[in-house]
């Protein structure tokens, strides 16, 4: 079973996703994004593997033909950095963390090829797919091996000890 959280901004998936790797030391590879802030203004988002890479996905001092709102999206960190921890993700054991499925990632032909690799292998999928209505996201939302959990801020521990008791019970 894949597992996949979905939310508004700041409800608190990426913190639910990391304290399950951490306090279950799941063995699990993948990636997350965080906020840029620079002057407590928020001026981008990395990438950061659960390897140790880490890398600039978007910024609103990006020159891209690829945007997201205010934010130039760099396509190419995406591909070299997550596409390819997912990659390799899926030559191990691991449960395979994807944070984000979301309007910047899925400008990556490469990273939704990779992500449908990763939903259709024996690997369970730990991540996060955005609310809003894109094709391909709506796509993995329909699929019979994904879970997904809506999170908000007044649910958010209970989604955290619902998915501990489930990733327990997973062997990737």
């Amino acid at each position: 079973m894949n597992y996949l959280l979905t939310g508004h901004p700041g409800a608190g998936k990426t913190t639910i996703i990391k304290k399950l790797v951490e306090k279950l030391k799941l063995p699990a590879g993948g990636f997350y994004t965080e906020e840029i802030r620079e002057d407590n203004m928020r001026m981008g988002f990395a990438v950061v593997t659960l390897s140790g890479f880490k890398g600039v996905l978007a910024h609103r001092d990006f020159k891209s033909r690829y945007k997201v709102g205010k934010y130039g999206v760099g396509v190419y960190t995406l591909n070299r950095i997550g596409v390819k921890e997912i990659q390799m993700c899926l030559m191990e054991k691991k449960i395979i963390v994807i944070d984000e499925i979301g309007k910047m990632e899925l400008l990556s032909p490469q990273f939704q090829g990779v992500v449908e690799k990763a939903l259709d292998a024996d690997n369970p999928v730990l991540g996060t797919v955005t609310l809003a209505h894109h094709p391909f996201a709506q796509k993995v939302k329909a699929r019979d091996d994904v879970k997904i959990i809506e999170v908000t801020k007044e649910n958010r521990d209970k989604v955290f000890k619902t998915l501990s008791k489930e990733l327990k019970k997973v062997k990737p």
